[in-house]
């Protein structure tokens, strides 16, 4: 509809004429290059972090491909380690086996041994009184045959020792018997045999070199050196003189005359002298005390008889013979026939009551 205000104006009756339009930025041929280059550009760059995404991505499979090497070989190692682990284990576990197959052996043997030891072994008690019986024959034999008192008494204090270690009431009355046995050993005196025999071992050995009684002599008086200016007459009177005064000796008889023994005697008479020594050792070993003081006896009579008593090795032996015949020796020796007594009637006492044995 048109509008009034422009109803008589011929101008408003004219069509309008249109602007031309107005050239856009793609118009001109320069904006289109610039549009290939920019397009250029971006499809480099797009190829570059194309290329460079993919040369990561690549580097991240060959990192990852070699870790995933890695850990293959480590878990092929690890099953490795684990199958000689298992073999060691297996191993290990046979060895055990076998222990134990062998253990329990030994013990069903050992227990196979004990109970044959308990039943053919003697208790402890046994053993104990049977050393100790040892023990006392030993002591008798000593007594009945040495006649050694000091071996007895301490094969008496051994047995007593092996007692006390078993400590049981039935032993006491055994005990007491060998306390008595060891009382009456210790009172018996003690006689040194072996120092006495050595002393007659070197009495013997002294026979041979004692001087006898014919052969004392005086010491002579030294003669006074002749002068230097002596006259020759004056010398030949004092040597005359000299051997008159050697024919005649003047002596004080202070003792009984020395019996004069031919030099064809003095070897028997050293060898009976001998004779008599041995046999009073032979008697002192026996214990037979009659026979070795007379012979101590009668070997020191003949030495102050037919030795020269001034000489030091001839006092010697006849004080040494003098103290061995002083010397007492006991006459009569006790004997363990009580301790014996004591331990037989107490084992066969344990024969009739076995069960009674302790172990």
């Amino acid at each position: 509809m048109d509008d009034p205000a422009t109803r008589g104006d011929p101008r408003a009756s004219a069509p309008t004429a249109v602007a031309p339009a107005r050239p856009g930025p793609f118009s001109q041929p320069v904006s289109r290059g610039l549009f290939i280059l920019l397009a250029a550009a971006l499809a480099v760059a797009l190829v570059a972090g194309w290329m460079a995404f993919r040369n990561a991505q690549r580097d991240m499979r060959m990192e990852v491909g070699k870790r995933l090497a890695e850990a293959d070989a480590a878990l092929a190692q690890a099953r490795t380690r684990e199958s000689d682990l298992g073999n060691e284990l297996r191993e290990a576990q046979a060895k055990l086996a076998l222990l134990e197959t062998r253990l329990s052996e030994s013990q069903t043997q050992q227990a196979s041994l004990e109970a044959l030891y308990r039943e053919l072994a003697p208790s402890r008690d046994e053993l104990a009184l049977n050393e100790v019986e040892q023990i006392l024959l030993l002591a008798s034999q000593q007594l009945a045959i040495a006649n050694n008192v000091q071996a007895a008494l301490a094969a008496l204090q051994l047995a007593d020792a092996k007692l006390s270690r078993v400590d049981r009431p039935q032993l006491v009355p055994l005990r007491r018997a060998l306390a008595r046995d060891i009382d009456r050993l210790k009172a018996v005196p003690y006689v040194d045999v072996p120092g006495m025999s050595l002393k007659l071992d070197q009495a013997i050995t002294l026979v041979t070199a004692l001087p006898l009684a014919r052969d004392e002599r005086l010491p002579a008086a030294p003669a006074p050196p002749p002068p230097a200016d002596e006259p020759a007459w004056l010398r030949f009177l004092r040597e005359a003189w000299v051997e008159v005064r050697s024919l005649v000796r003047v002596e004080v008889a202070d003792r009984p005359a020395a019996p004069l023994v031919p030099p064809a005697q003095e070897y028997y008479l050293r060898e009976n002298l001998r004779l008599r020594l041995l046999s009073a050792r032979v008697a002192l070993l026996s214990h037979d005390d009659n026979a070795f003081k007379s012979d101590v006896n009668a070997a020191n009579a003949w030495i102050k008889q037919y030795f020269d008593t001034r000489t030091k090795a001839v006092q010697t032996l006849v004080a040494t013979l003098t103290q061995l015949s002083a010397t007492p020796m006991p006459t009569e020796l006790p004997d363990v026939a009580a301790s014996l007594g004591a331990l037989r009637s107490l084992k066969a006492t344990r024969e009739r009551s076995p069960g009674q044995a302790s172990r």
